[in-house]
């Protein structure tokens, strides 16, 4: 307790200073949760699937900050120029860097902004143009610390800070809030798949830098029936240790989206039985699994092809590069599902509405 006492108090007192000397400043953060919290005194916004990112200005000086409190400026300068742009000449936003592809966002196209190239970014930053979505205010126009105010007064400075300086700047956006359940489900129902999950934040609480006692996050998370094309042994070389998941294309190829781990000592023996008499190249015939990374190991590098005939329904959330970005999550075998049924359809997303279109 004494050392988050300690930490909101240096971070007060570091928005106070001169802009060169408030950094690093860390963003408050959200611990997971499986349902909404529901009752009084939650404020709910969509989670948005980019980089987060707090914005200083103190005069011509810019500074946006990534989660890790690290400098994301040099690869956004488009979002660098807009702030500069603006009226106010002091704030501390917190918000989200996200790029808009169609209806809903693109990852792929923030990671390739982190390039040592300028010259690349540059050209990114004029063909992909970022948005930042802002959802909270540290320090207001006036340069009036408000990281101990609750966050319904944060809130309601927020909402007239941007209506009079940022509602006419295509680069940004304002995150919507509610407290009503019932919007929320009308997000949900006028985005589709596209929507990454809620946020809820304690309504009465200050900005609890760096800490997850006052927000929580709820992922939508999403199944998918896959065939397994193939499989990794554990380390010991005695068990499973994941299955490859694959979804076929249009052109009837396996292409390799992701896969599936976290099986007990028991169920991995087990699957031994159930994988290794369909061990048969080629296993994918499309997209295979990838190559050597810094972290993996010879072993760890290596798998076995299956004939197509298991599948299995996975649970996912997000999608990435046409492959899920994070481990799936097992939810059962589906022997009653035909394996050429499983096909990469189910990794679209059909978003009535432009996910972008919440924050307008």
């Amino acid at each position: 307790m004494r050392k988050a006492q300690a930490i909101r108090a240096k971070n007060a007192r570091a928005v106070a200073r001169p802009l060169a000397l408030r950094r690093p400043f860390e963003p408050m953060e959200a611990a997971s949760a499986s349902a909404i919290p529901t009752g009084a005194g939650w404020q709910y916004e969509p989670k948005w699937d980019g980089f987060r990112c707090l914005a200083f200005r103190s005069g011509d000086d810019i500074f946006l900050q990534s989660k890790s409190c690290k400098p994301l400026g040099r690869y956004f300068p488009e979002i660098v120029a807009a702030l500069r742009q603006t009226r106010p000449q002091h704030f501390v936003l917190d918000g989200e860097l996200i790029i808009p592809e169609g209806k809903t966002l693109s990852f792929d196209l923030l990671l390739e902004r982190i390039h040592p190239a300028e010259s690349r970014v540059k050209r990114l930053a004029a063909e992909t143009p970022a948005t930042y979505v802002v959802f909270d205010l540290l320090v207001d126009d006036a340069n009036r610390t408000l990281v101990h105010e609750p966050l319904g007064k944060r809130r309601t400075a927020l909402d007239r800070l941007f209506t009079r300086y940022f509602r006419k700047h295509k680069r940004f956006a304002l995150s919507p809030a509610t407290d009503k359940l019932s919007a929320v489900r009308r997000w949900f129902a006028r985005t589709g798949g596209a929507l990454d999950g809620i946020v809820a934040k304690r309504a009465d609480e200050t900005y609890r830098s760096g800490e997850r006692s006052a927000v929580v996050k709820v992922k939508q998370i999403r199944t998918a029936d896959c065939v397994v094309g193939g499989f990794r042994y554990s380390s010991d070389g005695k068990s499973i240790g994941s299955l490859l998941l694959g979804l076929y294309d249009r052109k009837g190829l396996l292409n390799h989206v992701g896969f599936v781990s976290g099986f007990s000592r028991e169920d991995r023996a087990a699957l031994r039985n159930r994988v290794e008499p369909l061990i048969r190249p080629p296993g994918f015939t499309g997209t295979k699994p990838g190559g050597p990374s810094r972290w993996s190991t010879e072993r760890s590098e290596q798998w076995e092809p299956l004939a197509p005939k298991l599948v299995v329904e996975v649970s996912f959330d997000h999608v990435t590069a046409q492959r899920f970005r994070h481990a799936a999550g097992f939810v059962r075998w589906r022997p009653d599902k035909s394996p050429r049924k499983c096909t990469m359809d189910q990794m679209k997303v059909a978003a009535p509405l432009s996910l972008l279109d919440l924050a307008r």
